[in-house]
């Protein structure tokens, strides 16, 4: 991110804009963190990051990092998970994505802020949760 704006800015945006971006950034993390775990041919590269940029696994992330976050970033989570006018997948349960979407937009919250570090700290908890199977 180029631009790091205050908190008073970030909050003018919607909790799906903020997932918006959270789920590129979210996902550029995962993508590098495979790619330099492993130099695998680019369709199972695919494979591996579709196992963890998904509804299912971004919600049991949101519940390993939950316990561990600010009153402010829980408020950003809550305002995520009760955010409304997304269409749930067929693969996915309500409650995962939106869970995933609180997910999301905790990440692009923290983007917007220039919280990189934070960004980090949070995904490393995250990327420890289950081991990689490659």
């Amino acid at each position: 991110m180029s631009e790091i704006l205050t908190e008073r800015e970030v909050n003018q945006y919607s909790p799906l804009a903020l997932a918006f971006l959270g789920d590129s950034v979210y996902e550029l993390l995962v993508r590098e963190r495979i790619l330099l775990a492993a130099n695998l041919p680019a369709a199972k590269l695919h494979s591996l990051k579709v196992s963890r940029v998904c509804a299912e696994y971004q919600s049991k992330a949101l519940e390993i990092i939950l316990p561990l976050l600010s009153e402010k970033e829980t408020a950003i989570v809550k305002r995520g998970r009760n955010a409304t006018g997304n269409t749930v997948p067929k693969h996915s349960s309500t409650a995962d994505y939106r869970r995933a979407t609180a997910l999301e937009c905790l990440f692009g919250y923290l983007d917007l802020m220039g919280a990189s570090e934070r960004i980090e700290e949070l995904f490393q908890m995250i990327w420890d949760m289950e081991k990689f199977e490659f």
